[in-house]
């Protein structure tokens, strides 16, 4: 680490804009500091692992993190960066969605050690004893409406046709009511996130300020984007990478990261993992003089599914890896060949048509397409192609059977080094 947690913040590239004094504050005091997640799923994704990052760094260098879970706020939905408006979740949802998101906040921030522990805590605690009339009084009279239109939330909303509803736009006012109430109730000084929040943040500076007297501070980090302008979270399906094992398994999760652009990778051990500047400068190094090896991108896929997943998660999603290069399937469930074969040709078989003494390889190879016929099955087991679960057919008479099957689901055959197929056992 760098000797301060500014500089820290910064070198690693988290630093997009900030209130003045910010860079004093970090370097020589000890503050307690709070990012927002908003409960509008189950899991968080990656996107989410750039607050959780900037919290945890602070708190190795002895500041107090809380991690503000949106119970309240995501009853009403946050309109930054939004074209249209959220569905609003019922307090059972938000409810539901919390249990998974603070067990993935858990993986990251340190809650046992004991000079500063991090904190969750959930707004729905004090925004939902909220009373209307005083809170119209107490908070919203130190707002304006023109200051409010005047924030880019609204503005790019109120530019559509169908506008912003009247409840998205008192969003600021209770995302600024928190860093009041953690100010008054936690010590809590600053604020943080991406940088399409910046204008509910400073709101809450604002409110600190008038309410207080109180001088409260803010910072932004740069929403980041991929090499090619694209938005950084997304598979190549275009789909989020979840922090889920449910919804990405951790194969796809490790995946995500060793498929990163050599013009990203660099950029993404600094935000995502504990490597020093010694640590990534090899890195960089290596990627120039070794870009076909892979090593900055296999090294970010290690220590981020290891932070979030776990080391057996590590070694199981290497093991799958290596398979499609003609690695060893044993230790892998149906699951996991499901995933690792899951863009690869495919046919379904009756799983009786193994049955008896089994279905004989050269008739399976012609219904999987492998083979144009019988013939050319033959030719390719003598030449030494054919392998069955990565094991080479050595006899052009053997017979496949279901006890060869993984879990009683797949086959997997493949045609020299790269031609995978995958079969499905039905019935």
């Amino acid at each position: 680490m760098t000797h301060n947690a500014y500089e820290e913040l910064k070198w690693r590239g988290f630093v997009y804009d900030h209130t003045d004094g910010v860079p004093d504050v970090l370097a020589k005091e000890k503050i307690t500091i709070y990012n927002g997640f908003d409960p509008t799923g189950d899991s968080l994704h990656i996107g989410h692992l750039v607050p959780m990052m900037a919290l945890a760094r602070l708190q190795r260098f002895g500041h107090t993190p809380i991690a503000l879970a949106g119970g309240g706020t995501g009853m009403v939905g946050d309109p930054s960066g939004r074209s249209d408006e959220r569905n609003l979740l019922t307090r059972e949802e938000v409810e539901a969605n919390l249990m998974g998101i603070q067990q993935q906040l858990a993986g990251v921030l340190d809650f046992e050690v004991k000079s500063n522990p991090a904190r969750i805590m959930n707004n729905a605690q004090w925004l939902l004893e909220l009373n209307l009339l005083e809170f119209l009084r107490d908070v919203g009279k130190h707002f304006t409406v023109n200051y409010m239109m005047a924030k880019d939330s609204v503005k790019s909303r109120l530019a559509r046709e169908d506008g912003i509803s009247y409840t998205e736009f008192s969003y600021m006012l209770l995302q600024a009511y928190d860093f009041l109430h953690l100010f008054d109730n936690h010590n809590c000084v600053m604020q943080m996130g991406g940088s399409d929040q910046w204008g509910n943040i400073v709101a809450g500076v604002e409110l600190i300020r008038k309410v207080n007297g109180a001088k409260a501070h803010a910072l932004v980090f740069p929403l980041i984007t991929q090499a090619d302008g694209t938005k950084f979270g997304k598979t190549a399906a275009g789909t989020n990478a979840w922090l889920s094992p449910v919804r990405t398994s951790p194969y796809r999760f490790y995946q995500f990261w060793y498929n990163t652009n050599d013009a990203d990778v660099i950029n993404y051990l600094k935000y995502f993992t504990w490597l020093d500047q010694h640590h990534i400068a090899d890195l960089e190094n290596a990627l120039f003089e070794r870009p076909e090896q892979r090593a900055a991108q296999r090294r970010l896929a290690q220590d981020v599914t290891q932070m979030v997943h776990g080391e057996t998660a590590v070694t199981k999603a290497e093991k799958a890896s290596a398979v499609l290069f003609g690695g060893d399937l044993e230790g892998l469930d149906a699951a996991d060949i499901r995933d690792i074969f899951a863009d690869v040709p495919s046919s379904e078989i009756v799983i009786t048509d193994l049955g008896g003494d089994g279905l004989p390889v050269v008739d399976l190879l012609c219904r999987s397409g492998l083979a144009n016929s019988k013939g050319d099955a033959r030719r390719a087991i003598q030449g030494g192609g054919i392998y069955l679960n990565n094991q080479r057919i050595e006899d052009s008479a053997q017979t496949v059977t279901a006890a060869q099957s993984i879990e009683g689901q797949f086959l997997v055959l493949r045609k020299g080094r790269k031609a995978y197929h995958l079969v499905k056992l039905q019935g």
